[in-house]
């Protein structure tokens, strides 16, 4: 069974109580937020979830699935939506992480919206900062700086979430392309062993070409990522009370 689809507390259908599963969480944010439509994108072999989910009628939602065949980091998984996706305001979430708040994503969209921002990327606090993309902003909440895993540093806050406009999911699209543009096939590029691109180096690569990137911090906002054995005990356990 996929991760994603992990039991962690319990859901009110006419049906009765059905357990809830992880992924349920970030939809069910996104949905709150007026997002009607999502792309889940998918390794081949994960059938389960759209098996699970089928088109989004249990969310209000519409759903659509598409597999992913490049295993080079979370960019080129994105970069399978770009033919739906290119013209539309994006909100990203990773469907094996736990978060608070609820509204999140309300607070992303619009935060977007006030301040004309190309990415808002939403800050969690951490104390596990060579496990995460940490973010370096200034007082007005303008990104200066997005580092990958550092092994020491001062920064407290790491990104969960984003939002961005089709100028970043252009400027994606095109970085991915200049780094397949270095091998000599498509076939070369899908089998190459090479070290995979966290997004936060193409947030980071984008910050320096001048887009806006805006922080919205959630100072008592909690994330729990339940790939580990230990966390997802964690998740179950505090399922009845933690809200997520």
């Amino acid at each position: 069974m996929s991760k994603e689809l992990y039991p962690v507390g319990f859901r009110r259908t006419e049906e009765g109580v059905r357990p809830k599963v992880v992924c349920h969480y970030l939809l069910e944010k996104m949905r709150r937020a007026g997002i009607s439509k999502a792309y889940l994108v998918l390794r081949p072999g994960k059938w389960d979830i759209p098996n699970y989910f089928g088109d989004g009628t249990m969310l209000g939602m519409n759903l659509a699935y598409l597999t992913v065949h490049t295993p080079f980091g979370v960019p080129y998984t994105l970069d399978q939506a770009y033919p739906f996706v290119q013209d539309a305001i994006i909100a990203l979430g990773f469907p094996d992480i736990l978060f608070q708040p609820q509204d999140a994503f309300v607070k992303l969209l619009a935060r977007q919206a006030e301040r004309g921002a190309d990415v808002v990327l939403g800050l969690f606090p951490t104390e596990q900062p060579s496990k995460a993309g940490m973010v370096d902003f200034d007082e007005t909440g303008r990104v200066r700086c997005v580092i990958e895993k550092p092994l020491q540093t001062d920064l407290r806050y790491m990104w969960a979430i984003a939002a961005w406009t089709p100028k970043f999911t252009q400027f994606m699209h095109e970085y991915l392309q200049a780094i397949a543009s270095q091998y000599v096939s498509v076939t070369e590029l899908s089998t190459v062993s090479r070290p995979e691109l966290p997004i936060g180096d193409v947030i980071q690569a984008a910050i320096e070409q001048g887009f806006r990137v805006e922080a919205e911090v959630f100072e008592e906002g909690r994330y729990l990522d339940i790939g580990t054995p230990e966390n997802l005990a964690r998740a179950v356990r505090e399922a009845h009370e933690a809200d997520w």
